[in-house]
């Protein structure tokens, strides 16, 4: 029995995810995996935080704790981010834990002894001021292929090339701000040119499944030809490689594994970690299961070619591993047309929209709004106006408007049950579900037939687009049904046969309200929360594909989708509004939240005026620097001699990280000469600099000497 062993891109735990996370690798996922439980297949869903790298120590120094603090702040909340948004993991793990380093350094041990690593002197990035290499991440610059500026150290998002750190012009270490040194290390690299060959089999075996842009993307890279890759790092917080036979101990006292290598393994680790014996072995090593790799497209090629290839150097003829049997990767998701941006407060962070909308509906909406937005082949957007609209348009005047007015209309006419079948129409229940089993419709009246016709036709469909992870497709025939639905009603019109042809309203509400719980399932993968309520209304057992620790389920719910489930007289509780409309004006206020007029820099800027008389009061004077030294004890401070041309001046400045005691000395300044004088260090400090903050870190407000020094600056 075939098995499906699904795995979403480990998210870095530095930071909150948000919305475009979740439409990239997280969501999708999600649909799949509850479309096949509810379908009875075996699915196991892996994820977990990538806990590991420079990132992580980098914000640790910034908020003054330790990496693990960083690691447990991350974790955690992204965790409880996806359980609120129904992310139906069977397991969320992390790479931190014991097992997770045993499983990296398992395979790290595997290749030296089968001499897939070679180990290599190299010259690599080095901060001088921060005193550590650069991971490729941390430095910027200008990219080699097309010149534009800004390139990371190892892609430019420009032009798509990826290319080594060295090869950047003019760069920049994001640390300090400053041009790094190269500087000589050793490493391991792992021989992932040796698997050209049997990776361009492999690619040649998938491009009629694959999804175009993986297969673009991926075959890029193996027309460059692929070439050796780094698999260690100079850094103190990751995976060690010490106590592993072929690694000298002294060398391996300051290397880490490179986070890119690991953090693909924590897969297995996860998996390892469910089981917790070797039942992980029928998810990974067995023929009867495939595996789907849901990822973003900026993480295309480490699970086409990277992953594969370290799987298939694993492998042997008694341990077999899995390869990604499809990478259904998603392009990016923008927000109201930009690219989402922290920095410029142009972002939705998931655990931000649990907080601002605690009603679960939300969530549902969400769900909804982001799949039909789905970037399945370009990159797509998500507008609140669009959220709206998909609320007001499709959830509540489409299949909320259905089943409130389908179950309403039982409780006014058929004292909230489903109304019992008698006359012509007696043996309908049969006569549906006859026809549903053999595909003959001829017994039923008009409407009827064209219901039923629509359902399995649209159904059909549904689940070959999910099975092709065409999910837009599979929500809009999903929706289609909801229609025909409603055209059903309508056409049955109750309202009136309840008085003219009570035996007729008695068979339509028969049949709605049936329907009624069959789309609650139908819509379970998207809208779990509120396919539940509507189940709890029929007292049923509301399943909606979530894990609940059977990788198998008994029931097969999706078969009920097409049948009348009920027996007449079933008690319904009478229903709530489930999708209350939204107005405009809802839009317009979370759309108030984005920008940088709600970043407080900005708003001292605007806001916090002052009157020419108080500027006046700061009195500005041209200076130039005329010796400088380092503080003791400080990485930021410089202690500066400073002329203002009638008198010299001691100034404490934060310049340290920017300018060197050589930069600094003989530039034209200008200093703010009426401050108070305070200590810093233990050093009196008689005014400051002014300075530019700016991208690329700090610049000082200077100019020619030209101008006399102490001249006021107004």
């Amino acid at each position: 029995m075939k098995k499906y062993l699904l795995t979403s891109a480990l998210p870095y735990s530095n930071g909150y995810l948000h919305l475009g996370h979740l439409a990239g690798a997280y969501l999708p996922a999600d649909l799949f995996a509850r479309f096949k439980r509810l379908n009875s297949e075996e699915v196991l869903y892996v994820c977990g935080s990538d806990e590991h790298g420079v990132a992580i120590t980098i914000a640790a120094e910034k908020e003054g704790v330790t990496p693990q603090d960083i690691i447990d702040k991350y974790h955690f909340a992204n965790k409880s981010a996806f359980e609120g948004l129904n992310i139906s993991f069977d397991i969320y793990s992390r790479t931190s834990n014991e097992l997770h380093h045993n499983t990296a350094r398992e395979f790290f041990a595997d290749f030296i002894k089968k001499g897939f690593l070679e180990k290599k002197e190299s010259e690599q990035f080095y901060d001088e001021t921060a005193n550590m290499f650069l991971p490729d991440r941390y430095v910027e610059g200008i990219c080699p292929s097309c010149g534009k500026e800004d390139a990371r150290g190892d892609q430019c998002d420009n032009c798509g090339a990826y290319y080594s750190q060295t090869e950047l012009k003019n760069p920049i270490s994001l640390i300090s701000k400053k041009p790094p040194l190269l500087k000589k290390t050793v490493h391991w690299y792992f021989k992932f040119g040796d698997f050209q060959d049997f990776l361009e089999n492999y690619i040649n075996q998938n491009e009629e499944a694959w999804k175009d842009n993986v297969i673009n993307q991926t075959r890029s890279w193996l027309k460059a030809g692929l070439s050796e890759r780094a698999i260690t790092r100079d850094l103190n917080w990751g995976v060690k490689i010490d106590n592993i036979e072929g690694v000298d101990p002294e060398e391996a006292a300051t290397k880490r594994l490179y986070v890119w290598f690991d953090a693909v393994l924590g897969y297995i680790s996860a998996t390892k970690e469910y089981f917790g014996n070797d039942d992980w072995k029928q998810w990974w090593q067995s023929a009867d299961t495939d595996y789907i790799a849901f990822i973003g497209k900026d993480n295309i090629v480490f699970h086409t070619l990277i992953f594969p290839a370290m799987l298939h150097a694993r492998s042997d003829e008694n341990n077999p591993y899995l390869l990604p049997k499809n990478v259904p990767a998603h392009e990016f998701l923008n927000l109201e047309g930009q690219k989402f941006s922290k920095s410029k407060n142009w972002s939705i962070d998931l655990k931000d929209f649990l907080d601002d909308f605690k009603n679960p509906t939300y969530v549902d909406v969400l769900r909804y709004s982001i799949a039909m937005s789905f970037p399945e082949t370009r990159d797509a957007d998500f507008t609140w106006k669009d959220f709206v609209a998909r609320n007001n348009n499709e959830l509540a005047s489409i299949f909320g408007n259905f089943i409130n007015r389908t179950l309403q209309f039982s409780h006014k006419n058929f004292e909230g049950k489903i109304p019992k079948l008698s006359g012509n129409y007696q043996d309908f229940d049969n006569q549906w579900n006859n026809a549903v089993e053999q595909n003959q419709f001829d017994q039923l009246e008009s409407n009827d037939k064209d219901l039923l016709e629509k359902v399995i036709a649209e159904l059909s469909s549904v689940q070959e687009s999910y099975n092709k992870y065409r999910f837009r497709d599979a929500i809009t025939s999903s929706m289609n049904i909801a229609r025909a639905a409603n055209k059903y009603f309508n056409d049955e019109e109750p309202w009136k046969s309840v008085k003219s042809n009570p035996e007729l309203a008695a068979k339509s509400l028969f049949v709605c309200c049936q329907l009624a719980y069959n789309l609650s399932i139908l819509l379970s993968p998207i809208i779990p929360n509120s396919a539940k309520y509507i189940m709890d209304l029929f007292s049923s057992e509301n399943y909606t594909g979530e894990s609940n620790g059977k990788l198998k389920q008994a029931t097969n719910y999706w078969e009920k989708i097409t049948k009348l489930n009920f027996k007449s007289g079933t008690a319904i509780q009478k229903p709530e509004i489930i999708f209350g409309r939204l107005d405009d004006s809802f839009a317009d206020k979370q759309m108030q939240k984005l920008g940088d007029k709600n970043n407080n820099s900005s708003k001292e800027v605007f806001e916090n005026v002052i009157t020419i008389d108080e500027f006046f009061n700061v009195k500005l004077r041209t200076a130039k620097v005329i010796s400088a030294e380092k503080i003791k004890k400080s990485d930021k401070l410089l202690k500066l001699i400073v002329d203002l041309g009638g008198e010299q001046r001691q100034i404490i400045a934060g310049i340290a990280k920017y300018y060197s005691t050589e930069e600094i000395v003989n530039k034209y300044i200008i200093v703010v000469a009426n401050l108070k004088p305070a200590k810093l260090m233990g050093e009196l400090s008689e005014g400051m600099l002014l300075a530019a903050n700016f991208k690329k870190g700090l610049k000082l407000a200077t100019f020619d000497g030209e101008i006399p020094l102490g001249a006021e600056v107004r």
